[in-house]
């Protein structure tokens, strides 16, 4: 059975920084697109970092760019979210997922995970 298990969700202090780690089992997240999602309070889920197959292509929503980094430990088959400068509109639970479409980068996939906190405070 496919899990995606997020960990690292807290709460911090504006400005402050975050990793999350997103531990993969059944599937070989070198072989996925690999996404963080969020979805805060009242809003949709919103892509906001993905990882192709390859590792060759990185995509970040404009909202984290230059703060947010995703990446891969092929490994530990863990795909990570270094989170910077962190704001309080960072709010949000954050999920990891894995899909295999065509489209890179895109918001379908394959199988998510359960999600992790984040609470950024001002």
């Amino acid at each position: 059975q496919v899990q995606l298990v997020e960990s690292g969700g807290g709460l911090v202090q504006a400005g402050g920084s975050l990793r999350l780690s997103c531990t993969a089992s059944d599937i070989t997240v070198s072989t996925y697109t690999m996404d963080w999602f969020r979805q805060a309070p009242g809003k949709e889920r919103e892509l906001i970092a993905a990882l192709s197959q390859s590792g060759a292509s990185t995509y970040y929503a404009a909202s984290v760019k230059g703060r947010f980094t995703i990446s891969r430990d092929n490994a530990k088959n863990t795909v990570t979210l270094q989170m910077n400068s962190l704001r309080p509109e960072d709010t949000a639970v954050y999920y990891c997922a894995a899909g295999r479409g065509p489209v890179f980068p895109s918001s379908d996939y394959d199988y998510s995970g359960q999600g992790t906190q984040v609470t950024v405070s001002s």
